[in-house]
């Protein structure tokens, strides 16, 4: 009873973020892998009632389980698919036996395309897979698409198409890319979906380094976006992962305490309309969705984000002394320099000495202030930091970013579909 009351108050402390989680037994033995847009949903329902007879046999041999965050339930579905193929659970249904599953199917050319089928029915062909969604497998490969583009078509034609305008082709068909760059391209792309993102991204890494110290600073440019890119697909913070970040982040941004509680603002606008602020709240480096915070623009109408922002981080901490609760360690900004110059400004009116770091959208500059009580003006202990592209505490600031983006963009949409109906 113990091992199971053990199990149980781990799933009751699941995080409400996509994920995959593996089930082991007394022994430690993986029995079996999932994957869930939400880890707790997910979870909490092997405690409920009416549990199948698999289920029950499952939950009747499992002692622990542990997480594994990704960015979303598609990175979850690649993230489920090496991990089975890895430990072969026991409880996990039998991919390669079932054919109503997906495979990606890679043809064997010079300028090799890309397609999901249910079917392996071309011998010359090579497989990946099989995976358990092929929704999920679509997506997957939409989001690999939009940095690695690939070709789709089955035939390869004598002109270019609409995917080459639209940037998901590098038009092989017009020579718009050697052999060998196709091929490099197509090694990450099996990478990727053989959930090695993590192998890719340290490749990549060394590859620019390489290319830098060459003098071929475009080419190194182009890797550092993709391993950016890499790094928020395959995100995987998980507890041990986490409290590096926090304790990375610490030293980098000279930390007094460690970053335990760090809350996220982003704004939302088009044209100034139904604008929104949005703050995200991360515990331990993981989200806190019971204490995100959605604010509509009260106090301005226009297009001013500075000022948008600034009635949000005034109106939040506004109410957190108000109401006597406590404060964060740590406040990001989504923006640059001007918008964490805004949140500052807002912080020294309520007499407030949080420290304080944003990210900028496009060039990711960072930028850190610290408070300082002998401190009377703004820019005197404001820092601009050089983050290597894959260190934890970038990682951990990009989550944070990519969340409040999220969230808050999301609010907008309910306040456009609100004002489109009249409501």
């Amino acid at each position: 009873m113990e091992q199971i009351s053990e199990l149980r108050k781990k799933i009751l402390s699941a995080p409400d973020s996509p994920g995959v989680y593996l089930m082991r037994d007394f022994l430690g033995r993986v029995i079996y892998i999932g994957k869930a847009n939400s880890l707790k949903k997910r979870l909490l329902s092997y405690l409920g009632r009416g549990l199948s007879s698999k289920t029950t046999a499952l939950m009747s041999k499992a002692s622990d389980v542990e997480f594994k965050l990704t960015a979303n339930e598609a990175m979850a579905l690649l993230l489920e698919f090496k991990l089975i193929h890895e430990f072969n659970p026991r409880y996990n249904i039998s991919l390669k036996d079932d054919k109503s599953f997906p495979w990606v199917r890679i043809s064997r050319e010079e300028f090799p395309s890309i397609q999901v089928t249910r079917k392996k029915n071309d011998a010359a062909a090579r497989y990946l897979g099989p995976y358990t969604n092929t929704k999920l497998l679509k997506n997957a490969l939409k989001i690999i698409r939009l940095e690695f583009a690939y070709r789709s078509c089955r035939r390869l034609p004598k002109q270019s198409c609409i995917y080459q305008e639209i940037n998901l082709c590098p038009a092989p068909c017009i020579g718009k890319i050697s052999y060998q760059e196709y091929k490099r391209r197509m090694d990450n792309i099996i990478l990727i979906l053989e959930g090695k993102g993590d192998l890719l991204i340290h490749k990549l890494a060394k590859s620019m380094r390489d290319k830098s110290g060459a003098g071929d600073f475009e080419a190194a440019a182009r890797m550092r976006d993709q391993i950016i890119i890499l790094s928020r697909m395959f995100a995987q913070p998980d507890g041990s992962s986490c409290k590096n970040e926090l304790e990375e982040l610490k030293r980098s941004l000279n930390l007094k305490n460690l970053p335990s509680r760090i809350e996220g603002f982003d704004i939302s606008n088009i044209s100034g309309k139904q604008a929104a602020g949005a703050m995200v709240s991360f515990y331990n480096g993981q989200a806190d969705k019971n204490n995100y915070r959605r604010f509509r623009i009260k106090t301005f109408a226009g297009i001013d984000d500075y000022k948008m922002l600034a009635e949000v981080v005034r109106r939040r901490y506004r109410r957190l002394l108000e109401e006597k609760k406590a404060l964060p360690d740590l406040l990001l900004i989504d923006g640059g320099k001007g918008h964490l110059l805004t949140a500052v400004g807002e912080l020294k009116a309520l007499n407030l000495h949080i420290p304080l770091v944003s990210i900028a959208k496009e060039k990711e500059n960072i930028y850190c202030w610290q408070p300082d009580s002998g401190d009377t003006t703004l820019n005197s202990t404001l820092l601009k930091l050089e983050l290597s592209v894959v260190s934890p505490e970038l990682n951990l600031i990009r989550r944070i970013r990519d969340e409040a983006h999220r969230f808050a963009l999301s609010y907008h949409h309910i306040l456009r579909k609100k004002a489109l109906i009249g409501r």
